[in-house]
C-alpha cells in the first residue's frame, strides 16, 4: 500500500471519528499529531493525512457545497458516514490538490467505499466524484 493510500485512509478514520463522536475534526487532529510523534514509522503517511484534514477544515463549505450539488437525491446528513469523509476526501483531492491526478483520486475513494461501505456506494461515490472531476473543466 502506497504512503498517499495509507494517508488517505489515515484522514478517512479521523474524519469519520470526529463525525461518529460529534466532536470537531480540529480536535481528532491533535489527538492524531500526538500519536504520529510517537510512531515514526508512520511519519511518512502522517504528513498528507494532515494536509488533506487540514485542506477539508479550510474548504469545507466548498466541498460541502460540491458534494450536495452533485449528489442526486441525496443530502449530506443521509449518506453514510464513511460514504460522506470519503466523498470529503476525494473533492478536496479533485479541487484543491494539483499532485493528484483525478482519476487516482476518484479510483482510491472508489476503492475505499467498496472495502469500507455499503453495495451501493462504490457507484455512488464514483459518479458523485467524476460529475465534480468534469464540472471542474
Amino acid at each position: 500500500m502506497s504512503a498517499r493510500t495509507k494517508a488517505r485512509k489515515r484522514a478517512l478514520d479521523m474524519l469519520y471519528s470526529a463525525d461518529m463522536r460529534q466532536v470537531p475534526v480540529e480536535q481528532v487532529l491533535v489527538a492524531e499529531a500526538e500519536r504520529a510523534v510517537n510512531e515514526p514509522e508512520r511519519q511518512a503517511s502522517w504528513l498528507y493525512a494532515r494536509e488533506i484534514v487540514d485542506g477539508i477544515v479550510d474548504h469545507r463549505e466548498e466541498i460541502d457545497e460540491l458534494i450536495t450539488t452533485h449528489s442526486r437525491g441525496w443530502t449530506l446528513e443521509r449518506m453514510p458516514a464513511v460514504d460522506r469523509a470519503l466523498l470529503r476526501i476525494g473533492v478536496w483531492e479533485i479541487v484543491y490538490n494539483d499532485e493528484v491526478p483525478d482519476p487516482v483520486a476518484i479510483s482510491e475513494a472508489v476503492e475505499a467505499a467498496t472495502v469500507l461501505s455499503t453495495d451501493d456506494s462504490a457507484g455512488f461515490v464514483n459518479g458523485l466524484l467524476a460529475a465534480v472531476s468534469h464540472a471542474k473543466g
